[in-house]
């Protein structure tokens, strides 16, 4: 992540991943606003370009061939990237709602999340049918549909509803794929049947008749039975029925056909038509709110309505980011005029097209190929990233909308005392800290919300006390998810030991900034630090909040143990089998993220796999008689196993190609890309017996990825050690593994405790 020099003055909150939204991203990252952050708020990581989808599905393009990554993208730009769905807008309080997450607050807000089609219209078809959008949704289906023609005999039929140009070429497309599928398994095409219906008395109806009838011919050469002037009605499991009473056994039902806007749109008051679309003007803002925009297939602009397709999507990016700059500097914005006439292609599934702009037309496999070199440009402006200059700016309080906010920013940049005086102010932090709920316990006398200088706590009788430490800077930008993370990091040493959570204190360092945009960081951060130690039992009970260049929290954390019941490091028998529960690769992941080498999805499963609490792996490794437990973190994984042979005086073998790795670790790791402390892990590797021979494995620099957040190291005895990884399994750790052995000191062989195997 990068940090930027500038205080935030003015947050622009960008609403879904669409084909306007990757164009104001690409163009604040090459021309940012001081003063100004981008927040992107979007369910998926990866969003589909419209224009290779059809490719996608026939065959033609890969996975990534036709995705955006929007968390590389967004890292690029600058702008946080926010993994959440948009379920609300609270407009008085300008606030979006996500599902699963505080509230995010905007100055100006933006919204291109497309459209989808309402199955609910339909009787049945909310059940059985798929829709095209979300694409996540389809693409999960069409995996799925792929996966079964392997095993599937005899006739097959697919029925697309919607036979407008997404309904005809996605019909094209699959039939072409599945009918190769169904040959290279030496089975028979001629099983395969596809129908496509339509209310509609014509195909394709928005475009000229030479583009139909090229169409016509085609669905009729390739056996595809057009169903036109035939509304479904209703649908059912393996059944589709229209409005005069015809009916089709179906394997398969796609819609592709009445789209609208999500029904969360009718609580926001906002401008809206009778699909649900944003009614807006020609500035591209909604008609009844300045503050907010609207682009993409979710926005009806009034003076110029257009069809759903992503030509005008791309067009409008520019413009909308530009107006975004303007509004966010208190300049007017400027109207946007799209062109009269525009390029349409549609391509036939096999490497054939169809171009047409107004009343031309023309195609062939030429065409295709033009649109393939099109649509692969297109892709690379966001997927091909130069490196950026990093540069300091003096402050710019040209987004400062009054004199008190550019007062605010100069002196949040400006000289800071130290000491007390570093500190966040006291009503700033009473305000981001009094929403939160932490657990109540017994043994807490005096806790968060009592006015006293110190928290008072109780030690049960019997019980020991744990006490450990963890503080890190943010690596994401995202404070809600690093609270969650940084609060289940230093939880860990807790659980690794066997003991019970009992309280934690926060300290945190926060940047500066103008009050409004610093009291949400904090409260973004502690409630993902909150929810993680109230899950575990854990009552936040403090802490200290002051500010500095970049955002970074820790805590100290009390933990409650039976002294006789104790998890130690020094715990280790020979004949113990290792069981490591959460996969490595974090270090390595997170240093190429900043160098956008990392895919957003490798950076999703790694996320996943951190704030995942390891309090319940290690309830489970004590029932199965552990005796020795650390949490893998800054030392890497061999790091963490030194540290536990030693005092345990035995020695150990890894597996290496047992050892679960996170997807795209070794691909960075490969490519050079490692942490800062992986330097100093490799000193370490002076404790490997034959180190010589394994420094060229793939997974050797693996060993010394330091880790935030990752699983639990232990030994198990042998005989029970299988039994445990299945256990673990079942709740929740699918990646636990048996990576080695414990083995008997060897103290006339190597002084090395540990051995390698592949």
């Amino acid at each position: 992540m990068r940090t930027p020099d500038q205080p935030v003055l003015r947050d622009i909150v960008l609403i879904g991943g669409g084909h306007s939204h990757v164009g104001v991203l690409k163009r604040f990252a090459m021309n940012p606003v001081p003063g100004v952050r981008l927040t992107l708020i979007c369910r998926d990581t990866h969003t589909p370009y419209s224009g290779m989808l059809p490719g996608y599905v026939a065959g033609h393009y890969s996975y990534d061939d036709v995705h955006i990554d929007l968390s590389r993208l967004a890292e690029y730009a600058g702008a946080r990237f926010y993994r959440a769905e948009a379920m609300g807008i609270d407009r008085d309080q300008k606030r979006v709602i996500c599902r699963g997450r505080p509230d995010v607050p905007y100055d100006i807000l933006s919204i291109n999340i497309g459209s989808s089609p309402r199955v609910n219209e339909v009787e049945g078809a909310s059940d059985h049918a798929v829709p095209v959008k979300p694409i996540t949704g389809f693409n999960n289906r069409w995996l799925a549909l792929l996966s079964r023609i392997e095993n599937h005999d005899g006739p097959l039929a697919v029925a697309v509803v919607g036979a407008g140009a997404g309904g005809v070429e996605l019909t094209l497309a699959m039939q072409f794929r599945l009918k190769n599928e169904l040959k290279q398994r030496g089975k028979d095409p001629g099983q395969l049947h596809f129908h496509l219906f339509d209310a509609a008395d014509q195909i394709l109806p928005t475009h000229n008749p030479k583009v139909r009838e090229v169409f016509r011919k085609t669905l009729s050469n390739r056996g595809v039975k057009v169903h036109l002037g035939s509304p479904v009605s209703k649908v059912q499991e393996g059944l589709l029925i229209t409005e005069s009473g015809e009916t089709l056994q179906t394997d398969e039902v796609l819609w592709v056909i009445r789209a609208g806007g999500p029904e969360w749109l009718k609580d926001t008051g906002l401008a809206l038509d009778d699909g649900l679309f944003l009614r807006v003007r020609d500035t591209l803002q909604v008609e009844n709110d300045d503050s907010i925009f609207a682009a993409g297939d979710i926005a009806n602009v009034l003076n110029h309505p257009r069809e759903k397709a992503g030509v005008f999507a791309v067009r409008q990016g520019p413009p909308l980011a530009d107006n975004l700059k303007r509004l966010a500097t208190g300049k007017d914005p400027k109207d946007f005029h799209p062109q009269k006439k525009w390029l349409a292609l549609i391509s036939t599934g096999d490497k054939y097209a169809v171009a047409s702009r107004g009343d031309l037309q023309f195609d062939g496999a030429w065409v295709w190929r033009w649109k393939d070199w099109i649509d692969r440009r297109f892709m690379k402006k966001f997927n091909d990233l130069p490196p950026m200059e990093e540069e300091s700016k003096l402050p710019d309080t040209a987004a400062a909308q009054n004199v008190k906010e550019a007062s605010q920013a100069i002196s949040a940049v400006a000289m800071r005392c130290g000491g007390c005086g570093a500190k966040v102010g006291s009503t700033v932090l009473s305000r981001a800290l009094g929403e939160l709920k932490p657990i109540e316990r017994d043994d807490i006398l005096i806790g968060l919300h009592a006015p006293d200088d110190a928290a008072v706590l109780t030690v049960p009788p019997g019980k020991a006390v744990v006490h450990t430490v963890d503080f890190f800077r943010a690596f994401i930008d995202d404070p809600y998810i690093f609270g969650k993370v940084a609060a289940n990091h230093s939880l860990g040493d807790v659980f690794a030991m066997g003991a019970e959570a009992q309280s934690a204190t926060a300290v945190a360092t926060v940047p500066y900034g103008i009050e409004s945009k610093v009291e949400d960081v904090v409260y973004q951060m502690m409630s993902g630090a909150v929810e993680v130690l109230n899950e575990a039992g854990c009552a936040l009970v403090g802490g200290h909040t002051g500010e500095g260049k970049e955002l970074a929290l820790g805590f100290a954390v009390n933990g409650l143990i039976d002294p006789e019941e104790v998890m130690s490091k020094g715990g280790l028998k020979a004949g113990d089998a290792l069981i490591l529960t959460k996969p490595i690769g974090t270090g390595t992941l997170f240093a190429a993220h900043a160098k956008l080498a990392a895919k957003g999805r490798w950076i999703d499963s790694a996320l996943a796999s951190m704030v995942q609490s390891n309090k319940a792996a290690a309830d489970c490794l004590r029932k199965f008689g552990s005796k020795a437990c650390t949490d893998v973190t800054g030392f890497g994984l061999l790091g963490h196993l030194v540290e536990m042979t030693k005092p345990s005086g035995v020695d150990a073998e890894l597996d290496l190609s047992a050892i679960p790795i996170l997807p795209g670790a070794e691909e960075t790791a490969a490519a050079g890309i490692l942490s800062s402390l992986q330097p100093a892990n490799i000193r370490l590797r002076r404790g490997i017996r034959d180190q010589e021979k394994w420094v060229n494995h793939a997974r050797y620099p693996l060993i010394f990825d330091p880790q935030t957040a990752g699983g639990l190291l232990a030994s198990v005895a042998a005989d029970k050690a299988e039994e445990c990884v299945r256990e673990l399994k079942a709740l929740g750790y699918p990646h636990t593994a048996i990576i080695g052995r414990i083995t008997a000191q060897d103290e006339s062989g190597p002084i090395e405790p540990i051995s390698l195997r592949d």
